[in-house]
């Protein structure tokens, strides 16, 4: 793949479309881009995730880790009016379009911000100590839901979990979506290495939810 969906500044050329996500309790309909993950459909980890995971929290704040052009994010908004959601990516196509997504779909309770490797903002959500951005990133999270972007390598996924999952609330969970043939088990006994009590809460499609709790 020569423009991968985790390139800050993907050159694929645009080929703009829309894709529907379809639940039992919600329907989104996401404007999306080439040079983004699954732009040609909701992917079906993610389906896989929004069809397997608990209801979120119905207040606090809630996080998509590597939102993509936003169906986790706006799911989570959607299911949880109550809540502050945030989503957050290295791609500036996407979170661009995950932006618009939430205003096309009338969900306010959510925003997206552009980061860096260390999840830190990252263009032109970068700033001073102290901004809206860095308040919005700093956490503690309730809830984090994640279809974790797994090809961009073992010990850059890896630091990605450690950023995040560090920022979950006492009492958080976390669910993860991971192909079961891309490394969902070994990702499993690696989090239990690192501190990160996690379980096997589904399996379907060839895809394990894996929890994390924080105690």
């Amino acid at each position: 793949m020569a423009q991968h969906y985790f390139d800050p500044d993907p050159g694929a050329a645009h080929r703009p479309a829309t894709v529907d996500l379809v639940l039992a309790d919600l329907h989104l309909r996401l404007d999306t881009d080439r040079g983004m993950f699954s732009p040609d459909r909701v992917d079906l980890g993610t389906r896989v995730l929004l069809e397997s995971v608990p209801a979120p929290p119905p207040e606090g704040r809630l996080l998509d880790v590597g939102c993509g052009y936003g169906p986790i994010a706006l799911a989570m908004a959607a299911r949880a009016p109550g809540a502050r959601v945030v989503g957050v990516d290295v791609n500036r196509r996407a979170v661009d379009l995950a932006r618009h997504n939430a205003r096309r779909n009338h969900l306010a309770n959510v925003e997206f911000h552009l980061v860096d490797a260390e999840g830190t903002p990252a263009g032109g959500d970068a700033g001073t100590a102290g901004t809206p951005a860095e308040r919005a990133l700093a956490g503690p999270f309730d809830a984090i839901w994640s279809n974790p972007p797994i090809r961009i390598g073992k010990p850059a996924l890896h630091a990605l979990l450690r950023t995040w999952l560090g920022r979950l609330a006492p009492g958080g969970t976390a669910h993860l979506v991971v192909q079961k043939n891309l490394g969902a088990d070994s990702l499993q006994r690696w989090l239990q290495e690192e501190g990160h009590p996690a379980e096997r809460a589904a399996s379907r499609a060839g895809f394990r939810i894996l929890r994390v709790r924080r105690p």
